[in-house]
């Protein structure tokens, strides 16, 4: 049995540029497959932190903490034998649940036990400080060796007991230290605040609008987590000289801008965090600025390399490359075409911002703007086959021709229904890919380009 999947990765672009441009597009899909399954997958090298919000409002309904609770054992029973665990009760402070001595427990039937009996005795009571709770996370994952890092955030309210500097102070400190998806029950949580927490950390953000919807949320996320097989894993970007990075993002499963988290690895090369990978497929836009060149020039524009970095001196190991190629004509049939899998997550990603925009302007009360975007974001939902988004937008507007984008706000909207479409605009849809078109005729060696 292999110790991590096999990775692939492939390049999606046109690489024609008329005289005079500059900006090279590329959507590079990354597939791994043949993770390893079974015990052995995790066990040893796998850590999870589960972290519930304990806060006073968790007692409103009643059935919020209960089905908490429910949720917290589901994942607890999710976990293998050899991963290491812990829980964390989240109020205006960070208590550790289990286990009762600081740091994490190894799983096993009778620690799994222990566990849920811990949790059974949580109850709601303080305020909300969710970088404490991070923060007490940070410390746990601290005391393990393992390489898979991933923590649970359930919280229902916002935060409440900190300042947003303060939160964004523990961000920074934690940020590539674990993964955590996120998930706000109810409807008095804050989108944006728990967004910013699941992209800093790489993770999911989503809502679960009633508390019963928890613990099969929660089991799934924790499956999940046990999947993976390979920690840490960077997207490693070179650029020619004279080049710059516009941006890198990945767009699916969810949007994701990684463009500030690089680091740089050698001259010309910086690493951009993926997190960690079981048998999974995600695509990322790739957008770099070369010098113009005359036509019928070629160039290497990028080559990527999927990388674990090494640790203490060790070499690094790369899991899988591709390049981006940059050829200038005159023929504007070929520079003039606009690749599908490219217009695709450029539609996607304008999608998603047209949604948190225009939500943003109907709570800030600006008809026009909001009528603008939400009827652009109908428009585009209806393009791009989004159908999912285009039943959540018909929630928020009424549409009297989708195809135009013509819209009316709603006058009376479900916190419910608002909270929903603004929590999965940045969730996206896989182009249907085709066959790669043949690559131009033989480039200048990397180094050279």
């Amino acid at each position: 049995m292999t110790e991590q999947p096999d990775f692939a990765v492939e390049v999606y672009q046109n690489e024609y540029l008329s005289a005079g441009s500059t900006e090279v597009n590329a959507i590079v899909t990354v597939t791994a497959s043949g993770a390893p399954t079974g015990p052995s997958t995790s066990g040893g090298g796998a850590a999870e932190v589960i972290i519930v919000d304990c806060s006073g409002s968790m007692h409103v309904p009643r059935t919020k903490l209960s089905s908490a609770k429910q949720a917290t054992a589901a994942a607890i029973d999710t976990l293998r034998d050899g991963v290491e665990f812990a829980v964390v009760a989240g109020t205006d402070e960070a208590r550790l649940a289990y286990p009762y001595q600081h740091g994490l427990v190894v799983s096993s039937p009778a620690t799994r036990a222990e566990a849920k009996q811990a949790v059974a005795h949580l109850a709601a009571n303080g305020g909300t400080a969710i970088g404490k709770w991070l923060a007490l996370a940070d410390s746990l994952f601290a005391t393990s060796a393992a390489q898979m890092r991933h923590a649970i955030l359930l919280t229902d309210g916002q935060n409440m007991h900190e300042t947003p500097r303060q939160l964004a102070t523990t961000l920074a400190q934690v940020t590539g230290h674990f993964v955590c998806d996120c998930r706000g029950v109810g409807t008095d949580w804050e989108v944006k605040e728990l967004r910013t927490i699941a992209d800093a950390l790489l993770g999911t953000v989503d809502i679960i609008a009633e508390p019963e919807g928890l613990e099969e949320d929660f089991r799934a996320m924790a499956a999940g987590a046990m999947d993976k097989a390979v920690a840490d894993v960077a997207l490693r970007l070179w650029t020619p000289q004279g080049a710059t990075v516009k941006f890198v993002k990945q767009v699916e499963p969810t949007l994701t801008d990684l463009t500030a988290r690089r680091t740089e690895a050698s001259p010309r090369e910086g690493d951009y965090p993926t997190g960690s990978w079981g048998s999974e497929t995600r695509d990322y836009h790739v957008c770099v600025r070369v010098p113009a060149a005359a036509t019928g020039e070629k160039m290497m524009a990028g080559r990527l390399s999927l990388v674990v970095p090494g640790a203490g001196g060790a070499p690094d190991q790369v899991l899988g490359k591709g390049r981006i190629l940059a050829v200038w004509t005159e023929d504007t049939a070929l520079s003039t075409r606009i690749n599908r899998e490219v217009a695709h997550y450029t539609g996607q990603a304008e999608l998603a911002d047209a949604i948190q925009e225009g939500l943003e302007a109907r709570k800030a009360g600006d008809v026009e703007t909001a009528t603008a975007k939400l009827g652009r974001a109908v428009q585009l939902a209806t393009e791009t086959g989004h159908s999912d988004t285009a039943k959540l937008l018909a929630k928020v507007v009424d549409v009297e021709d989708a195809r135009t984008g013509t819209v009316r706000l709603k006058r009376k909207v479900e916190a419910v229904d608002e909270m929903t479409l603004d929590t999965r605009s940045s969730k996206t849809m896989r182009v249907r890919k085709k066959q790669q078109d043949a690559p131009p005729d033989a480039l200048p060696d990397a180094e050279g380009a």
